[in-house]
């Protein structure tokens, strides 16, 4: 199982955050994730996804992933 940390401008509200988590949680592999206005900590299982397509499904929903 693999962990990343993601740092994410553009969340503001309740209803960022509840887009963000639902996101993260449509990728196959997710085993948790602690969504919280401007971050997100996710553990996944790396065998089925990574960390740049967790970061791609947070960036189609409007918001910007950033190196950190």
């Amino acid at each position: 199982m693999a962990s990343i940390e993601l740092s994410i401008q553009g969340m503001n509200c309740g209803h960022c955050v509840k887009a963000v988590q639902t996101a993260i949680a449509a990728q196959p592999g997710i085993v948790s994730s602690d969504v919280k206005i401007g971050s997100a900590s996710v553990s996944f299982d790396g065998s089925l996804t990574t960390r740049e397509k967790i970061a791609q499904a947070v960036e189609e929903e409007g918001f910007k992933v950033v190196a950190g």
